[in-house]
Formats: C-alpha cells, structure tokens, sequence
C-alpha cells in the first residue's frame, strides 16, 4: 500500500509573519492526522522559522527548489545540505513554473534529483505537459522525455526516496482541473514507463501526485483513482481551512 502524500507547494507567497500563522493554524488542524503524509513547502526566507512552528507535529518541511552542489561560488543558490540543516526533509523539484520561467530542462533537473537524494532529503520531481502539446497529441511523448530524463542514471534504491509530481501546465492556477480519467490515464502511464526503466515493484511502490487547481471541492474524485497517490497543491494550499480539507479527504 503506497501512503498518501499531500504536499503545499506555497511558491511566491507569505511573509514570514504570515508563514508563521499559516504554519500553526496547519499544526493545529491536522495534529490528529496519521494515515496521510503531510508536506508544506514555504518560501526560502520562512523555512527556519516554520520548522520550529512544525516541531513534533505530522507536518514535513520541504523547499521549493535547490542548486545542485553542495557549495561554492553560486551566487543566489542552496544546496540542499543547506536546506536540510534549515529543517527540509524534502524538496520540490523540476516545478512547470521553473521549466518554463527559468528554462530548466532534464539535465539540470536531474542533477538536482540526484544532490537531493544523496543528500537524504525526499526528492519531489513534478512533470507535465503544456496545453499546446495535449492538443497536439504529445503528452505521452512529453512525459515519457521527462521522467526519463529526471529519472536518468537512478537506482532502484534510490526510487524508494523520490516522488513524482503529474501538473499539466494547462490546469496550474488556472482554475482548470484534469478530470479525474484524464489525471488517472496520465498517473498509470507514468507508473509504466517507471517499471520500464526499473521494475515492476519499484513502480508499484512509487507514489504519483496529481497537481494543478487542487480543491476541497476535487480532491476526493482525483484520490478515488487507482493511480493517484496523492495532490502537489498550490493556491489552495495557502488557506488553512482549504488545505486541511485536502488533506483529510474522502474516496468517493
């Protein structure tokens, strides 16, 4: 049984004082919960300071990006040694707002998976493709490049600390949602190409988020599909109330 994985994914948003009331009205609503792993990853400015607020409670720190050395002259940079010494057990990686923004392809992507998992932190690697390319018949094609190129060079033992993020461009804060066959076709052709380059244990093991405009109002019929291990959430990650709600959800 692979354990459900809520994580917020907080982008460009809160300041530290607002990081800080969102972080304890989170420790607060889900304090009781224990079957459904829980992830919150705030700005770089905010991690110290939630990670105290988090303390013992079910809630993981994660960082929305890192650099892939350990140190040296990198301007602007973390690596994530520093992010784990700030309280991360995990990091966002490879997000559709960096490959497009700041134009990070797979190579780079990929070694900023493996610098994450050698340094023993949860490596959360998000795919998907663009409106353009759903329309044009490319999305297994995109995917395929994608996860082979972020999975590039990875061991089977390796697998078991890394987590893959589905986000079809064209649902990320655009209040459009993959219905939930279109989100579980894409979830189960991605677990295939998984046990192409490793096996079909490691595939199975492997848990699969849906991410773009998750909502208290969606989420129960995305995690009633097979292959949907749980939600990468933005927006919604940002109201308490919202939050807790996709976290405690209900299969239909």
């Amino acid at each position: 049984m692979r354990k459900p994985l809520i994580a917020g994914n907080w982008k460009l948003n809160k300041t530290i004082t607002q990081a800080e009331e969102l972080a304890a009205a989170l420790v607060a609503g889900l304090k009781d919960v224990s079957a459904t792993e829980i992830i919150i990853a705030p700005t770089f400015t905010a991690l110290n300071r939630v990670a105290a607020i988090i303390g013992d409670a079910p809630i993981q720190l994660a960082a929305q990006n890192c650099y892939p050395q350990e140190s040296g002259a990198f301007t602007g940079e973390l690596s994530p040694l520093m992010l784990k010494d700030a309280g991360c057990g995990a990091v966002i990686i490879g997000h559709s707002e960096r490959r497009q923004l700041l134009a990070e392809d797979d190579q780079l992507i990929n070694a900023k998976v493996k610098k994450t998992l050698e340094s023993g932190l949860l490596a959360i690697l998000c795919v998907g493709e663009t409106l353009a390319e759903r329309e044009c018949d490319e999305m297994l094609e995109v995917l395929s490049a994608q996860i082979k190129g972020g999975l590039a060079d990875l061991s089977a033992e390796q697998m078991a600390n890394l987590v893959i993020a589905y986000e079809p461009v064209w649902a990320i804060g655009t209040g459009k949602t993959a219905t939930d066959e279109q989100a579980q076709e894409a979830h189960s052709f991605i677990r295939g190409l998984v046990q192409g380059l490793f096996d079909p244990a490691t595939a199975q093991s492997c848990r699969i988020l849906y991410g773009g405009s998750v909502k208290p109002d969606n989420v129960d019929g995305l995690m009633a599909q097979d292959d949907i291990d749980g939600a990468l959430v933005g927006g919604a990650s940002l109201t308490a109330e919202d939050f807790c709600r996709i976290v405690k959800f209900e299969k239909k």
